[in-house]
């Protein structure tokens, strides 16, 4: 496997306005969640108010902002007075109402947000729309290439600040963890595209801050993260983790993650860095397992242990973590934005069940082909 220097660079840029369009949420910006979840006559009540207060109020375009990250983002940047458009290829609803998210919320969102129509790989669209509408800031929340991103930049040359939502799967991988924000990153992983952007940004004269991300989990999440396990919880069904179940892996919440993205805006101290977010404690794979039964009520699943070696699951994926220990430290954004996750584990996927899978709603249909032909495997063994 290559090894890559970790990138670092900076400078500033401008921004306009485009047709109104509304949209919604949850309790997520005020008052805290409600919704409670008994376990063991314990009371869970997931966190919820979220209070940042950034800069200046700036003319902001997100590249994505109808799905999960986005969606939690906009909101508090419109909260904070910011003048905001999402930058869509419009299949999706620019706006939707959230799970607890009041009537009138919904309603002061919507008709505040801003929806500018296109493709972000139709170049000359992008350099022209975006020059002509002169932006402060640009968050590049689904970026993943970055010959996507150059245009943008050639398109706003008084560009304030580019905020990248990149990943931490772009560390090498090693036997020294937690990963820091220093550590080699690895040229050939999946998220290449997302290295080789952070690259491109420290290689102009541009002001950038970068937002390595490790798994993230909460309502709305389109990734069979907290899903996979609340799926078989709900059925009842044994929960099959591969090898010895300690792996240890590392999430965070949406909702945090959303608010360092915010306290980078504007803050001298995010120019040409990249912070790491996700959760302050690492979780086993075993330990994930359990965490996501008492978020939802659930009593404590009996876990089957696998080897993968030993089975063809074809291009179907029988589980949704990489195998392996993988997680880092957010001591950098604790220290150098004051940043801290509202949400732990438990309260997190707590404040995920509520506010989705508890209430019928998900991405994926329940899938359990796989489970069965390492269940059924299982059972031979033990026979």
């Amino acid at each position: 496997m290559g090894i890559m220097a970790n990138p670092m660079a900076a400078h500033h840029q401008k921004f306009t306005s485009f047709s109104v369009l509304p949209s919604s949420l949850s309790d997520f910006n005020g008052a805290r969640l409600h919704a409670q979840v008994q376990y063991k006559r314990k009371v869970m009540q997931p966190k919820g108010g979220l209070h940042v207060t950034a800069s200046a109020k700036k003319n902001i375009l997100i590249m994505g902002g109808t799905r999960f990250i986005g969606i939690f983002l906009s909101r508090l940047l419109v909260k904070e007075g910011h003048q905001v458009t999402l930058f869509t290829r419009g299949k999706a609803p620019v706006t939707q109402q959230l799970p607890g998210e009041s009537e009138a919320d919904y309603a002061d969102f919507k008709s505040k947000i801003l929806h500018l129509k296109g493709d972000r790989k139709d170049f000359d669209f992008v350099k022209s729309s975006l020059s002509a509408a002169g932006f402060d800031v640009v968050y590049d929340i689904n970026g993943r290439e970055a010959v996507e991103v150059e245009p943008i930049l050639d398109a706003l040359p008084k560009l304030e600040q580019f905020i990248y939502c990149s990943s931490a799967g772009v560390y090498l991988k090693s036997d020294l963890l937690p990963h820091f924000e220093v550590d080699a990153v690895d040229p050939k992983s999946r998220h290449k595209g997302k290295l080789e952007t952070e690259s491109l940004l420290a290689s102009k004269d541009v002001n950038w801050t970068s937002i390595r991300p490790v798994y993230i989990y909460g309502p709305l999440n389109y990734n069979p993260v907290e899903e996979w396990f609340f799926h078989r919880l709900k059925a009842g069904r044994p929960i099959p983790i591969p090898n010895s179940g300690i792996q240890i892996t590392q999430l965070g919440h949406v909702k945090d993650l959303a608010t360092a993205f915010v306290q980078v805006l504007g803050n001298d101290k995010a120019s040409q860095q990249v912070f790491n977010i996700s959760g302050e404690k690492y979780v086993t794979f075993d330990g994930l397992a359990k965490a996501c039964a008492k978020a939802g009520g659930f009593p404590e699943p009996e876990i089957v242990h696998y080897n993968p070696k030993e089975f063809d699951f074809g291009k179907k994926k029988p589980f949704p973590f990489r195998d392996q220990h993988f997680f880092a430290s957010v001591e950098k954004a604790k220290s150098v934005l004051g940043w801290k996750p509202e949400f732990d584990l438990v309260e997190g996927l707590a404040d995920s069940y509520n506010l989705d899978f508890g209430r019928g709603t998900f991405r994926k249909e329940a899938d359990f082909s796989t489970d069965d032909i390492i269940l059924g495997k299982s059972l031979v063994l033990q026979a």
